[in-house]
């Protein structure tokens, strides 16, 4: 009896051990996707976004909210930078449902721009067709 409880302990502390290791990689594999989106990279942005779908069995969806970029999102970003096709790209990345919804500042993308007056920006548009 006490064999089998010394396995499961074991098999727990792997397990923990492996989940948190996970998530540090999870990290270092998305540590520069900031300055992807930055730089207008859509290459570079989509090669990320695959490896880490493949890698981790990530979308986007799982871990934009966790994403912040000096305080914006990937998309305010894209927006504040002029970001067109990083923009672009991760607007139609992401479900409809998940565009209307607030973010960490309690304001969703479509209240955001219409602060900041960027409705003319080619992003905005984006999100004004598939909203």
């Amino acid at each position: 009896m006490l064999k089998i409880a010394k396995i499961s302990l074991l098999a727990a502390t792997l397990g923990l051990g492996y989940t948190t290791t996970a998530s540090a990689d999870v990290s270092s594999a998305l540590a520069n996707i900031c300055t992807i989106v930055q730089a207008d990279d859509k290459g570079e942005l989509r090669k990320k976004m695959r490896d880490v779908e493949n890698d981790y069995r990530l979308k986007l969806k799982d871990y934009y909210t966790g994403i912040s970029c000096d305080g914006n999102s990937l998309i305010r970003t894209a927006l504040l930078n002029n970001a067109v096709e990083s923009g672009t790209m991760l607007i139609k990345k992401m479900p409809k449902t998940d565009l209307n919804t607030p973010e960490a500042d309690g304001k969703t993308l479509q209240v955001w721009i219409d602060e900041k007056g960027l409705q003319a920006n080619p992003i905005a548009q984006a999100l004004s067709e598939r909203i």
